[in-house]
């Protein structure tokens, strides 16, 4: 079941937190709660999507995306990601999340997330994200101008830009 009371949690600690800018990182806590971890007893890699999750929203909150979207009637969906795994996560244990945008294309929006135990980070994940509308992906230049910031993107960090190169020549619908 998706985690409604933690996410509840996690917009109501970050309430009163300042606003970001839209490249800006958000800090957010977390704990592995026993109904979290897999038959290794450690946090099951679906799990860590969905607790992702816990970082992503508040983020699009203090950037201003969330009230956009709102008033745009407009909606927010994923179109692609790639994670990494590096270090366990037991039950208990608690993670600091960081959660970012490191840039967008004219359709997409691109975001970096990862987990850390102190000096160590667990796992990290690069997000493609878009914004929708009833007629489907709402151009990047579009949401840019609504959201008063440049259209022009930051420079994407090489390994992303990589990553979306190397999905373009992924084949599409993949063989049965």
């Amino acid at each position: 079941m998706y985690p409604f009371a933690r996410m509840v949690y996690q917009l109501a600690v970050t309430r009163n937190a300042p606003a970001l800018p839209v490249t800006g990182t958000h800090v957010s806590h977390h704990r592995c709660w026993p109904w979290d971890i897999d038959l290794w007893m450690e946090l099951n890699n679906g799990r860590t999507l969905t607790i992702y999750d816990l970082g992503r929203i508040p983020l699009a909150r203090r950037t201003g995306l969330v009230e956009l979207l709102r008033k745009q009637r407009w909606g927010l969906t994923m179109a692609g990601a790639s994670v990494r795994y590096r270090a366990r996560i037991r039950a208990f244990e608690r993670v600091e999340m960081l959660s970012r945008v490191v840039g967008w294309d004219d359709r997409f929006i691109y975001l970096e997330q990862s987990m850390w135990k102190g000096p160590t980070c667990c796992n990290q994940i690069v997000y493609r994200s878009a914004v929708t509308d009833r007629n489907g992906i709402v151009p990047m230049d579009r949401v840019a101008e609504a959201l008063g910031i440049d259209r022009q993107s930051p420079s994407l960090p090489d390994w992303v830009q990589a990553w979306i190169d190397a999905d373009a020549i992924r084949p599409w619908p993949p063989a049965r």
